[in-house]
């Protein structure tokens, strides 16, 4: 029995140190894996670090709602700038290389939906923010970009207010300056001298060319015969108009977007109006949307691009293979400003917000909607460009 119980006492012993020995190799084991594991994510980082990476281009616009078609072009002409870039091989900042990816938003044109859609944007990591598109929707983000120190360009944002702040630039023309332009041309160029204005009261791109407008026809002359308001989502003008055809108007100018245009120029030809038309750039799209194209013959407007020129054909060609459609000045304007953002980042040699913002000033960019420069304002300088319709297509005025 002593013998049996000595046996079992020594099996037991050499079973706990087997346990404890096999214990303290799968634990050294565990150990040498979490430490091989964790050297080799600090040389993947150091790695990743040193080739470059993804620099995220966020983008705030409408791609639903009544102004959709606006985000969407500009989303579709800022991938193709993306996907040609990423082509070539990336962008070169300092000795590390970087692919860009756009991560772009739905922000309803809304000024409520936009502040959510900017915070998802911020939250998922983005490098530097395209947008807003619309002017509303960029007023309502541009404090809380500023204070997230994030390099903000707006593409086709035109509201004064829109680079308020040093992070903030535009690639578009402003909403005074399109006002001046179109006086000057109106008074200039068409020999206009009592003119008529239908414009949206309650939209800050309409109001804010309304007011230049006028401003400057009457410094060179001109009288306004007539200034008639509507507000968003009107689609019946004749009050508007028959009050217009009651002047003697030369010409009616529209500082608005197209989808007003095309109702308001069908209902001039309802009321037998032979007065022309002058517009802003938001009636670029214009023809997509008018089902009697003699309703906008002879119209006149405020553009920075045109798909016919030749000197802009490649990204015709890229835009028209991608999507089935002609590209716009929306599109030409997100196209354009990823391009703008892969300047700074070359310039500045940094993907720092900081170093990014002080590079705008520093950059050219001959991009298709024209050679572009910024100032410490945040403003773009561009030549402007005059499109006529004629026989029912976009054509370049000389």
């Amino acid at each position: 029995m002593k013998k049996l119980l000595s046996m079992l006492l020594i099996a037991a012993m050499v079973l706990s140190m087997t346990a404890c020995s096999s214990g303290t190799d799968a634990a050294d084991d565990s150990s040498d894996a979490a430490a091989a594991e964790e050297g080799d994510t600090a040389e993947d980082a150091a790695e990743g670090s040193a080739e470059g990476g993804t620099f995220v281009i966020g983008g705030l616009g409408p791609l639903t709602g009544d102004a959709a078609s606006y985000g969407i072009s500009v989303m579709q002409g800022g991938q193709i700038a993306v996907d040609e870039i990423n082509a070539a091989g990336g962008v070169q900042v300092g000795d590390a290389t970087y692919m860009l990816e756009l991560n772009f938003a739905d922000d309803e044109a809304s000024e409520d939906t936009v502040i959510t859609a900017y915070n998802s944007l911020m939250d998922s990591g983005i490098n530097a923010l395209m947008g807003a598109v619309t002017s509303g929707a960029c007023l309502a983000v541009i404090e809380q970009s500023s204070q997230d120190g994030i390099l903000q360009i707006t593409p086709s944002g035109s509201a004064l207010g829109c680079t308020e702040y040093d992070n903030t630039f535009r690639l578009c023309f402003t909403d005074p300056l399109q006002g001046t332009t179109l006086a000057d041309y109106a008074v200039d160029n068409l020999g206009a001298s009592k003119i008529a204005v239908i414009y949206n009261n309650a939209d800050e791109y309409s109001t804010g060319i309304m007011e230049a407008f006028v401003e400057e026809a009457e410094a060179k002359g001109a009288e306004i015969v007539a200034n008639e308001a509507f507000v968003t989502g009107d689609v019946d003008f004749r009050t508007q108009l028959t009050s217009i055809k009651a002047t003697d108007a030369e010409l009616i100018c529209v500082p608005a977007y197209y989808q007003d245009a095309t109702y308001i120029t069908q209902q001039a030809k309802d009321l037998e109006m032979d007065i022309p038309f002058i517009g802003s750039d938001g009636w670029d799209g214009v023809l997509g949307t008018v089902t009697d194209v003699t309703t906008v013959e002879g119209a006149v407007f405020l553009s920075p691009f045109l798909a016919s020129d030749p000197a802009v054909a490649d990204f015709v060609e890229a835009y028209e293979a991608a999507y089935n459609a002609t590209p716009d000045q929306f599109a030409a304007d997100g196209y354009d400003t990823v391009y703008v953002i892969k300047a700074a980042m070359e310039q500045a040699g940094s993907i720092e917000s900081a170093d990014l913002i002080a590079a705008m000033t520093e950059i050219q960019v001959d991009g298709v909607t024209g050679s572009v420069t910024f100032d410490a304002t945040g403003e773009p300088n561009k030549a402007a460009k005059f499109v006529k319709i004629v026989n029912g297509e976009y054509t370049a005025m000389e």
